[in-house]
């Protein structure tokens, strides 16, 4: 199947070929749009409706109905009812609209994370994208009130950290993302630090906790929906492709080699790829991984971490069970299972093309995996369901397929794309701030002057975000975190639209039965209902009654 480029009804187009998420399988930052999440950025939940209002006429495209993915499920409405309406509302149809449903929700064992969309981002680590446009990201985040995640190895990769006894004694770069967020938090989201190989080496867990004590979630890694190695990055400098060396990387093609250096020096290789290190190497079995893993639980918790998170890939179903199993036993505070169909800054393309399980079956086999061990009495750990999620409809669709243990979804791109566009814009109406914030434009396109010329007509969210933080802080708030609140804005109100419909006011309310199969395939592989299925005893019932 392959994905349509552009809507018309929306007035979208994808410049490249288009993802199952809908957004370009290659997004760029200096990008001038425009499809669906690029313009959600600036016009918030108007991309709910058809364009042009009043003068056309729309209709379905109908592209949901071929294969086995998140496309290929639908949603079920209710014509009666109204199930979780929070207090103080009533059953009339005055308190039963859209904007009454809550998506306020929490996550955790014993300390509960609070958040106010069912959102997070995913891991924004060592890759230069996420240190160039981390404010937008990490304000953006603390002001709609989601988690935000700080990816691995960005204290390894900082020059400008120092190393004492092998152990980092300072970390700018990670003290500035923490910062960051903490700087607006209010008490919903959170900040998240990933471990993997090298930061534990490293001693990022120790720094972390004795500088920000309970603030920060700590996150073990696993691996990712995207690739099935380490995490990477291209470096373009000798000298900082032997200082990650010596910081004890992988780093391909080795440039302490005379011959790779020659190569270098005359253009015939022109950048270096760090890699991560696998863990786990030394275990044979999965009573060793067991071991490893409650071992590693028990002294982040002897630290001092009062909640730890566990990230984990595409694998297979062992490695499925193995998380969710761990995770329940260890009373984690969140499990983030990642498909493959998700998105990252620089994973081998072909890797990622054809590595793993797709993302709808994994997280149906997690429903699965997690049921049979509620069933037997196990408290599940609460968990986050990612891989090429981006729109309202994914959100609720995976919140479902999960439910009840699927509390967030984890989105990469779709959260990396407002601060893109939000930077670009800035630089233009700030020039002397085009360096600072990475904006790459030289004026803005028409796109965007479309909309209007001055940030408070560009962006449907400036005046929200202007109530929240006062008048006189909006000159701190960059572009880029207006935008991440007009885009979450936009999500917010279209999960709010499809929960109303299916008569659930709260989270909490939303079920499997919410959602069915539009094939007969994906209700072989997902054991969801096929649509004409559903509720069919039921209606002969009314027909022969």
């Amino acid at each position: 199947m392959r994905l349509p480029k552009m809507n018309d009804a929306l007035g979208t187009v994808n410049r490249g070929d288009a993802a199952e998420s809908g957004l370009c399988t290659l997004c760029q930052a200096d990008c001038r749009g425009k499809c669906e999440t690029w313009l959600s950025s600036l016009k918030g939940r108007k991309l709910l409706y058809p364009r042009d209002f009043g003068t056309i006429t729309s209709g379905s495209a109908n592209t949901t109905h071929v294969g086995v993915s998140y496309n290929s499920i639908r949603i079920d409405g209710y014509n009666y009812g109204a199930q979780g309406l929070p207090q103080g509302l009533s059953t009339s149809e005055d308190d039963c609209i859209f904007p009454n449903v809550s998506l306020e929700g929490e996550f955790g064992t014993k300390m509960k994370t609070k958040f106010r969309v069912p959102v997070m981002t995913g891991a924004l680590g060592s890759t230069f994208i996420a240190a160039k446009y981390w404010e937008s990201f990490a304000i953006g985040a603390a002001l709609v009130g989601y988690p935000i995640v700080v990816g691995e190895n960005v204290v390894g990769v900082d020059r400008k950290s120092e190393m004492d006894g092998g152990k980092i004694s300072k970390a700018p770069e990670l003290d500035r993302r923490i910062e960051t967020f903490l700087r607006y938090y209010d008490g919903y989201g959170a900040i998240i630090v990933q471990l993997n190989v090298e930061d534990t080496r490293n001693g990022v867990a120790e720094y972390v906790i004795d500088k920000y004590g309970d603030k920060v979630i700590i996150e073990l890694k696993w691996g990712q929906g995207a690739k099935d190695i380490g995490g990477e990055i291209q470096v373009t400098d000798l000298e900082y492709a032997l200082f990650l060396k010596k910081r004890g990387y992988v780093v391909d093609p080795d440039p302490t080699l005379p011959e790779v250096q020659e190569a270098f020096k005359h253009k015939a290789i022109k950048a270096f790829a760090r890699h991560s290190r696998l863990g786990y190497t030394g275990l044979s079995s999965t009573d060793q991984v067991r071991k490893g893993f409650m071992d590693s639980v028990e002294y982040l918790r002897k630290l001092g971490y009062k909640r730890i998170s566990l990230k984990t890939g595409a694998y297979g179903m062992e490695a499925l069970a193995m998380a969710i199993k761990y995770a329940s036993e260890a009373e984690l505070d969140l499990l983030t299972i990642d498909g493959s169909g998700g998105g990252t800054g620089m994973s081998p393309w072909n890797m990622m093309e054809t590595w793993g399980v797709p993302s709808v079956m994994l997280h149906n086999k997690a429903y699965e995996y997690a049921d049979r061990l509620a069933k037997k009495g196990t408290k599940v750990v609460d968990m986050a369901f990612a891989g090429g999620l981006a729109r309202e409809d994914h959100i609720f669709k995976a919140i479902a397929l999960g439910a009840p243990y699927t509390k967030l979804v984890c989105m990469g791109r779709a959260l990396m794309i407002p601060a893109f566009l939000g930077s670009n814009i800035e630089g233009v109406l700030k020039p002397e701030a085009r360096e600072k914030v990475n904006g790459n434009w030289d004026k803005l396109p028409a796109t965007v002057t479309s909309f209007g010329t001055f940030p408070e007509e560009i962006f449907a969210g400036y005046y929200d975000v202007q109530k929240k933080v006062g008048k006189d802080e909006m000159k701190n708030i960059p572009f880029g975190a207006i935008a991440a609140w007009t885009l979450a804005d936009k999500l917010a109100a279209g999960v709010q639209q499809l929960m109303a419909g299916a008569r659930k006011f709260s989270l909490s309310e939303i079920s499997r039965d919410d959602i069915y199969a539009a094939n007969r395939e994906t209700e072989q592989e997902s054991g969801l209902t096929y649509i004409t299925d559903k509720n069919d005893d039921r209606a002969k019932k009314i027909l022969d009654a």
